[in-house]
């Protein structure tokens, strides 16, 4: 039988390390909350320990999809936001290397998610893929015949700052206004029920008051699942993809507008390009960070 490898997930929130045969299967998998606030010498030991419980039972190198823009001739971050204090300049995959005693390999946690989903999920069998993570913000990414299209700097594929209508108001993570991100994502639903209601709560919960009935969160979340699913139409038409693939723990919430803008709005050249809802949840990152290792 083949050998197993390991993929890592660091994350602002958790970090998860699974055992991945090679059909990407997860075999084992573990998970500990991100030490964050300690530094990245810390996020780095814990996921250390994660993968060294697994090591057992691999040879090989090790995967890893990370928070951060990722450069992606170095393994090192670029760029990361707060929710890992440090993180940009962090040599990821040095730093790992030397603590798991084998090579590692790092790409940024969307591209990873992307992989695995073209691997082992609803991209399965198809040569270009569209992937867009819609979660606390918004990632996307691009995989053509297996391989993440990573462009000059680590960030092809990132969506989230493309121009939205409705977002004027709204405040991406970037900092700036007016971006896809400011209003198709968790926080940019928070933001916007905050304007029209003065109540702060998060995207999750907008999301929950919707499916409840909530006249008010129905239409943010309306709005941005339209305003999503007009973005991913012109997208198809720009990159030409065999599919769209959405993620995250929004993604449930903004699918049916998503999915009527889209149907709307996608030209008739690309009619045929579906978009789908990714299958494999919290295991995506892992699967595709282990195909990495694999590559």
């Amino acid at each position: 039988m083949t050998t197993p490898v390991v993929g890592i997930d660091i994350g602002g929130t958790k970090t998860a390390a699974a055992l991945v045969d090679r059909v990407g299967q997860v075999l084992e998998r573990r998970e500990v909350p991100t030490p964050a606030r300690s530094g990245p010498g810390a996020v780095l030991d814990a996921a250390a320990r994660l993968a060294t419980d697994l090591l057992g039972a691999s040879t090989g190198p090790v995967g890893v999809g990370t928070a951060g823009t990722v450069d992606p001739a170095t393994g090192g971050i670029r760029y990361a936001t707060d929710s890992l204090p440090g993180w940009t300049g962090t040599p990821v995959a040095d730093a790992l290397a030397a603590r798991l005693g084998r090579g590692v390999r790092v790409t940024n946690d969307v591209n990873a998610a992307a992989l695995g989903e073209c691997w082992a999920g609803a991209g399965r069998d198809r040569a270009h893929v569209l992937l867009v993570a819609v979660g606390t913000g918004l990632g996307g990414a691009v995989v053509r015949n297996g391989r993440v299209e990573a462009g000059v700097r680590g960030a092809a594929g990132e969506v989230g700052h493309l121009p939205a209508p409705g977002a004027e108001r709204l405040r991406c993570g970037c900092g700036r206004y007016g971006h896809l991100e400011a209003i198709a994502s968790g926080s940019g639903l928070a933001a916007a029920y905050s304007i029209e209601t003065g109540t702060h709560v998060t995207g999750r919960t907008v999301a929950d008051r919707a499916a409840a009935g909530d006249g008010v969160a129905q239409q943010v979340v309306e709005r941005a699942g339209t305003v999503l699913g007009a973005a991913l139409a012109g997208l198809v038409a720009l990159l030409d993809p065999d599919a769209v693939l959405v993620t995250g723990g929004a993604a449930g919430a903004l699918l049916p507008a998503a999915s009527a803008a889209y149907s709307a709005e996608v030209p008739a050249g690309w009619a045929d390009v579906p978009l789908l809802p990714a299958t494999l949840g919290a295991d995506a990152v892992v699967v595709g960070a282990a195909r990495l290792a694999i590559d």
